[in-house]
């Protein structure tokens, strides 16, 4: 018997997988030298010894890393910055949902003009975003003159400065990736599946919760990390609305590296964040996983 192609045998294999490898060394060279290379930096320099002079002593010092793992401060602000990088993704997926799911379901002919303007929030620099927020905030702001104005305050209340006024500020912030990220994933839903899930008896509730909500789950989940990663990492908001109590990771590296000079101690701390991101993550995707799994059945 002849073989299928006509007798000519194929060598397309180690050849085909050098070829691919060649495609992606352009790629793989850039990762390597725009991430791997400045992370293994940072890695060694987190071993160097801060000597006060201004020069950084090199060698495999635990100086930085025992003082980082053995001092409370620092564990104490790591807490807070998980547990409000938690609170803002979860706000954000909860307030961004129903406008990501009207801007997908929309009939509408100018629907464009509704994604342009989700879009212009990008436009404005996050600084002015933030800074904003204190004249509506402030003691003579906006919300408390409003407040005075209805008889609900007699004087005006504090809102600024602390943990709250942090949060609102990232939600902010961070809310147009979240309706972005679900409208992507909403909008390449098959349309079709809902009508036939109307067609069979189910409410406008249950087409939602049986047939949206499961295919909606990977940009769920796509914008619920991305909010949490920025959130955990953001600097600006707490410096400019938070109070000296209410400082996150990122300004505790600023202060080590820009205020102290000390950059060994601001790479330590550095890698503990990336570290315990990339470990929150890690449990965050297995048990997306495992409920994605659970939905598709």
């Amino acid at each position: 018997m002849r073989p299928a192609d006509g007798g000519r045998v194929s060598g397309r294999g180690p050849t085909t997988k050098a070829a691919s490898w060649l495609l992606l060394s352009p790629a793989l060279a850039t990762l390597a030298g725009l991430l791997i290379a400045p992370l293994a930096f940072v890695a060694v320099y987190s071993f160097w010894l801060n000597t006060g002079a201004g020069a950084d002593r090199a060698g495999l010092h635990l100086d930085n890393w025992q003082r980082v793992l053995a001092d409370p401060l620092y564990w104490a602000v790591l807490g807070r910055t998980l547990r409000v990088a938690a609170v803002v993704a979860l706000l954000c997926a909860a307030i961004g949902g129903l406008p990501a799911y009207w801007l997908a379901m929309t009939r509408l002919r100018r629907r464009w003009l509704l994604v342009l303007l989700l879009m212009l929030p990008f436009w404005i620099s996050y600084i002015i975003r933030t800074m904003a927020w204190i004249p509506v905030l402030g003691t003579n702001g906006l919300v408390n003159q409003a407040l005075m104005a209805v008889g609900l305050a007699d004087a005006p209340v504090r809102l600024l400065y602390d943990q709250t006024a942090v949060v609102l500020g990232l939600v902010h912030y961070l809310l147009p990736f979240m309706i972005v990220c679900l409208f992507v994933t909403m909008d390449a839903i098959d349309r079709r599946w809902i009508d036939a899930a109307r067609s069979l008896g189910a409410s406008g509730w249950q087409a939602f919760r049986r047939v949206t909500l499961p295919l909606a789950l990977p940009g769920l989940a796509a914008g619920t990390v991305l909010c949490f990663v920025l959130a955990a990492g953001a600097y600006i908001t707490p410096l400019i609305l938070g109070g000296p109590g209410d400082m996150m990771i990122a300004n505790l590296i600023y202060g080590a590296m820009i205020t102290q000079l000390d950059w060994p101690l601001g790479a330590a701390l550095s890698l503990l964040l990336l570290v315990l991101l990339g470990s929150v993550l890690a449990v965050v995707g297995r048990i997306l996983t495992a409920t994605l799994v659970a939905s598709a059945r």
